[in-house]
């Protein structure tokens, strides 16, 4: 048997943080699809166990430290450092919400969830 039935964990516990995390990185191409993924993030931060929660915190945190970082690179475009910055930011944003889907789909925690890099 695996962990997660011995457990009592699944990734179906997980499913609106996928959902989440999926709505981000929509949200790379149709925008507002973040604002939806944050808002839903903040509404179920309480409910579900522990480990779905601690995805909630992290992709809450992924949001602002995210909006944080792109305007920072906004700011500095006419200062020739803010398009590294813009792309450091996507590739940081991308790296957070593949780490975890894979982190839902073993059904375990988010490690580091207070983390400001990955």
């Amino acid at each position: 048997m695996s962990e997660a039935i011995i457990v009592g964990r699944g990734p179906a516990q997980g499913r609106t943080a996928t959902i989440v995390y999926i709505l981000y990185l929509v949200g790379l191409i149709v925008p507002v699809t973040h604002l939806v993924g944050v808002i839903v993030a903040y509404v179920y931060r309480n409910d579900g166990p522990d480990w779905v929660r601690t995805h909630y915190r992290f992709q809450i945190r992924t949001f602002w430290i995210g909006l944080l970082y792109a305007a920072i690179g906004f700011v500095t475009l006419h200062m020739l450092v803010g398009g590294p910055i813009l792309f450091l930011t996507l590739i940081w944003f991308i790296v957070r919400c593949v780490k975890g889907l894979k982190a839902v789909g073993r059904a375990e925690a988010c490690g580091n969830v207070a983390s400001w890099l990955w």
